[in-house]
């Protein structure tokens, strides 16, 4: 379970094992430890963060402001991505 980073006590992942074939790249988001049903958040071709769900239900407000720090480090956790698992297809 690759942590791409931590947002205060939020942890920002992905896991190892995406499924087969490969999931679209998006990350999980979840307070403390990664979690099996965590929040999900695609991310698009442009960078931007599209909310898939929000199975941790973390506070709206709190969820904003994660996903614009994601936005802002889209490029990094894009890298992250390829380089873990080789290739990068989007949701949109």
């Amino acid at each position: 379970m690759p942590q791409i980073f931590k947002i205060g006590s939020y942890w920002i992942y992905f896991w190892s094992n995406e499924s087969d074939p490969l999931e679209p790249i998006h990350v999980h988001v979840a307070e403390g430890s990664p979690i099996p049903n965590a929040t999900k958040i695609w991310i698009t071709k442009k960078g931007k963060c599209y909310l898939c769900n929000n199975n941790s239900h973390i506070p709206k407000k709190v969820l904003n402001n994660i996903m614009r720090i994601i936005e802002a480090r889209s490029s990094e956790v894009t890298q992250k991505w390829y380089d873990f698992f080789g290739k990068i297809d989007y949701f949109c």
